[in-house]
């Protein structure tokens, strides 16, 4: 069976990590101006010059140029973010800075004059620094208001334009980052996991409050949920280990759930008993949290292992989700098990549980790469992303075969990026390559990876050429 004739071939970047102009066009500052190293790295008081996300691949002045790079590829959509702070510099503003939003018409524009549909995340680990300074970002109930706001003026700027959107990129990652997810300034170790999950909780209202007003405004839109998705396997099949995994999934299925059903599920009591949380919940909330999605994206890297006594095992390496060495996987040049069958596992398991269509929003390898000159043309010659993709997009096959509903696959990421975990330029995920390195200097060029012509080709055959 071929892919549907209408899926949704394309890849994903994200505001912070390519656009630049950081404090330009009347855009006010976000808690990434602030993290120079990313998650692993100390919070300035003021941008630094060694932070890599002020510039980017500077995709702001360059935009035309990598939309037009994408159309070659023969995308169908294009995944990116919009910048709160682009559009409301502090947060609380009353009036949205019209520069702003010039710009993401521009955007919009672009894409649909190329024939690719864009894909809107509204919070993609975005929000202004005033109101994680002011606030201590979505910790305090006040931010909700203050999301709607600024979701509400986009979503009537665009709707007519724009029919799928997202509304928090990996939503689940409040529970292990809750600043780079939630915008909490609060110092990680002084957060109790009352604070984060009550920060989760007023993310999912505001979700939720954002989904009830897309759909007054039109009803067509396509409104999604975006969750960062590792599967668990269990070590061994010890009972404990069983349990132990069982109880790991579940903290992704606790958000997926409030999405899809609009209500918390079963297992929540246990998690908030275990972790000594008592959720503020107003009648309103339950309400609220009733204006469920029409979709689940999820970004999927690789699969995670878990056991009852994870100290007697070797960790791997992983973005932000990290489990124990798996014997029987491939890893990456970075430590990153590289598992297709955990994308066929993970989208069988979704569509299973939930019975929504799936969009597979992230998903691609990073390493470490050089241009080289062949026959004259400087380029990258990376046979291992090919591989990588190839496998993927075969697993997803086999899971549509399975009789799974899947949408779209955007991967991650297109062009050249900074890296949201480490802030670094040198771990490459593009099938374009950006002259910029770790220092800040290179040229910005632009170059075709050898993955280029393969994806070009795959989404020329609607996959069926890999």
């Amino acid at each position: 069976m071929a892919f549907p004739k209408n899926f949704l071939w394309g890849g994903a970047l994200a505001a912070n990590q390519c656009e630049g102009a950081y404090n330009s066009y009347g855009k006010g500052l976000s808690q990434q101006d602030v993290m120079p190293k990313g998650v692993r790295g100390p919070v300035t008081e003021l941008p630094t010059n060694d932070n890599l996300k002020l510039v980017g691949t500077d995709f702001y002045h360059r935009y035309k140029e990598d939309i037009h790079l994408l159309s070659e590829m023969g995308f169908k959509v294009f995944r990116f973010s919009i910048a709160w702070s682009r559009i409301f510099p502090n947060g609380d503003d009353l009036i949205p800075n019209e520069e702003g939003l010039i710009f993401y018409d521009n955007v919009i524009n672009e894409c649909l004059k190329n024939n690719i549909e864009p894909l809107i995340t509204l919070s993609h680990y975005e929000i202004p620094l005033h109101l994680c300074k002011k606030f201590d970002g979505f910790k305090s109930r006040e931010v909700i208001d203050y999301f709607v706001r600024y979701a509400e003026t986009v979503i009537r700027r665009y709707h007519d334009r724009v029919k799928y959107w997202l509304t928090f990129n990996e939503i689940n990652v409040t529970l292990i980052s809750p600043l780079l997810g939630a915008g909490v300034m609060t110092e990680k170790s002084k957060v109790t996991e009352q604070d984060k999950f009550q920060t989760a909780h007023h993310q999912l209202v505001a979700s939720a409050k954002v989904t009830e007003i897309a759909k007054g405004i039109n009803s067509n839109l396509m409104i999604g949920c975006m969750a960062a998705s590792a599967p668990r396997y269990p070590m061994t099949c010890h009972p404990k280990d069983m349990i132990t995994m069982m109880e790991s999934q579940q903290e992704l299925d606790y958000f997926i759930h409030v999405h899809c059903e609009g209500k918390y599920p079963y297992f929540a009591k246990r998690m908030w008993e275990q972790n000594n949380v008592k959720l503020d919940i107003t009648s309103e909330d339950e309400r609220v949290l009733q204006n469920t999605v029409d979709f689940i994206s999820f970004s999927y890297y690789s699969s995670k292992v878990v056991a009852y006594n994870e100290n007697e095992y070797t960790m791997a390496n992983g973005n932000i989700m990290r489990g124990l060495k798996n014997p029987y996987v491939d890893y990456s040049d970075y430590n990153y098990p590289i598992d297709p069958e955990g994308l066929r596992y993970i989208l069988n398991y979704l569509y299973d549980h939930f019975h929504k269509p799936l969009f597979v929003a992230e998903n691609g390898i990073g390493a470490k790469e050089e241009l080289v000159e062949i026959n004259n043309e400087i380029m990258i010659v990376d046979d291992y992303r090919i591989d990588f993709h190839k496998k993927h997009i075969q697993a997803m096959e086999d899971a549509i075969n399975e009789g799974v509903d899947i949408i779209g696959y955007t991967t991650w990421a297109p062009i050249d990026c900074v890296s949201a975990a480490s802030a670094e330029l040198s771990k490459r995920y593009g099938f374009v390559y950006v002259d910029r390195n770790d220092d800040g200097s290179g040229s910005l060029n632009r170059y075709k990876k050898k993955s280029f012509e393969w994806y070009k080709k795959l989404i020329e055959s609607n996959g069926m050429e890999k």
